[in-house]
């Protein structure tokens, strides 16, 4: 085996403009030059060229003829479809993974729950804390596909989740709600009654798909949903 290499220039270049798209910092549907990019960032074209691929790929991105590119538009279908598969899917998990969850892992997840509520934090420094924080309710009872699929959709919904919800952060209300709503979610969760868990989770998932539907609905960067989408 081969020693691991330190990550290369692209590599660092593609989790920078990561980082920028999924804050908003490089808003959706916000035109580049790669020679702009290369002179921000103090790289060559070379490495700028490479990283947008992966992100292309990651359907962050377009790539416009010539040296150009655009941040993707963030598209309300695909979010109503990635919250539709995560209600069809974290209930059922939600049934099963309330009776094995110790008593001392709901508290955990109690205490962190309360800390969603910190004012002084965005959702762009919570998201990985959230996201982490969702897992954990349901892994004792996740099967191994389970987990890659949530995280999967996961990645997938990231964009959407720290534009959307972090447009509501100066409201110090939204903290409040962010904060009760997983504190509830812990307390269906220690009633061991798997229609209750489900419940809660599925309104969970419900109540959070439309608040981040109405705010990214307010930003004209974010086309509005198809008329067939399903909700």
């Amino acid at each position: 085996m081969r020693p691991i290499e330190s990550r290369s220039v692209a590599d660092q270049v593609m989790t920078e403009l990561r980082r920028s798209i999924l804050s908003g910092a490089l808003a959706p549907g916000q035109e580049f030059s790669l020679r702009e990019l290369a002179e921000m960032l103090q790289v060559s074209i070379i490495p700028i060229r490479e990283a947008l691929r992966s992100l292309e790929s990651q359907g962050l991105v377009h790539m416009r003829p010539g040296r150009s590119a655009a941040v993707a538009p963030l598209d309300l279908d695909e979010l109503q479809s990635i919250y539709r598969l995560r209600r069809r899917l974290e209930p059922e998990i939600a049934q099963r993974s309330c009776r094995l969850l110790s008593d001392a892992e709901l508290d955990r997840l109690q205490r962190e729950a309360s800390e969603f509520g910190d004012e002084r934090r965005t959702m762009n420094e919570i998201y990985e804390a959230h996201h982490a924080w969702h897992l954990a309710l349901l892994a004792p009872a996740a099967t191994s596909w389970d987990l890659r699929i949530l995280l999967t959709l996961g990645r997938a919904a990231e964009r959407y989740i720290r534009i959307g919800f972090g447009s509501l952060d100066p409201d110090p209300h939204e903290h409040d709600r962010r904060e009760q709503a997983h504190v509830d979610l812990v307390a269906a969760f220690r009633q061991r009654d798997p229609e209750i868990a489900a419940s809660a989770m599925h309104q969970h998932l419900a109540h959070n798909e439309q608040i981040a539907l109405l705010a990214l609905r307010k930003d004209h960067r974010a086309a509005p949903p198809r008329t067939d989408a399903g909700s």
